[in-house]
């Protein structure tokens, strides 16, 4: 979903931050921005029909108005990324949240070592950007993997959970910075995989996704522990949530 305002302009957005869209009538729901930081001229968001809202959004003709808000949460750190090896891991819709940073990555390629991405979905047509994967994986400045649970014999890639990917991923542990996006699970067990290469704890960093209803840590749907995920994420340092995430409910 590509959208342009009808007056003022496009707020700057961070990579890693949401936006609430509101479809009149019906109420908001939290999106991740997912276009690229080069473009202020629109907002783009990867809408999958999922509840009341989210399917009135999808079925939005061109021309039809939206409700906008922010943008709001913080974004993924870039600082530690300069000169160190990235890898990015996506799980299901995962990969949305993660295209900005992709696309930041990219534009300032000189800036990092090697970059690692692997994307794992359901089956292949759950698969995201299926057309913008196949000109990534071309490239010869990054590897981008993809993987699936369960496919077909039409499906020639690869077989498996995005965790089995770790251990052949190309980065030097000591110098890498991962960013992680999907299922908490998906994202507790790549994180544990990770430390097992050896990288740092306070080198991974996870978007948590939560119900967030008002973005602005009044309403304490999103309450993760002591913080809200609407105010003091998505995105948090696997150190700081590593505890939680081995609680069951929280």
């Amino acid at each position: 979903m590509v959208l342009r305002p009808t007056f003022g302009h496009v707020p700057p957005f961070s990579p890693g931050q949401f936006n609430m869209l509101y479809r009149f009538g019906l109420g908001e729901v939290a999106i991740s921005i997912c276009g690229d930081p080069s473009r202020p001229d629109e907002i783009v968001h990867t809408v999958r029909s999922a509840g009341k809202i989210t399917s009135a959004l999808v079925r939005v003709a061109p021309g039809e108005t939206v409700g906008v808000r922010g943008p709001y949460g913080t974004g993924w750190p870039l600082h530690p990324m300069e000169g160190k090896d990235v890898v990015l891991v996506a799980g299901g819709l995962g990969l949305p949240p993660l295209r900005p940073l992709l696309y930041e990555l990219l534009a300032h390629r000189d800036r990092f070592g090697r970059l690692e991405v692997i994307y794992g979905a359901r089956s292949p047509k759950d698969l995201v950007y299926y057309d913008e994967i196949q000109r990534w994986r071309v490239r010869s400045d990054l590897r981008f993997q993809v993987t699936v649970d369960t496919a077909g014999r039409d499906w020639y890639g690869d077989v498996g959970l995005v965790t089995a990917r770790i251990p052949d991923a190309r980065f030097e542990p000591e110098r890498t910075v991962a960013y992680l996006c999907g299922p908490e699970i998906m994202m507790k067990l790549t994180a544990q995989a990770l430390e097992e290469r050896g990288v740092a704890d306070d080198a991974i960093y996870l978007s948590i996704e939560r119900n967030m209803k008002c973005a602005v840590g009044l309403c304490g749907h999103c309450q993760y522990g002591p913080e809200f995920v609407c105010r003091d994420g998505p995105v948090f340092s696997y150190r700081d949530v590593k505890p939680r995430m081995a609680l069951r409910e929280v």
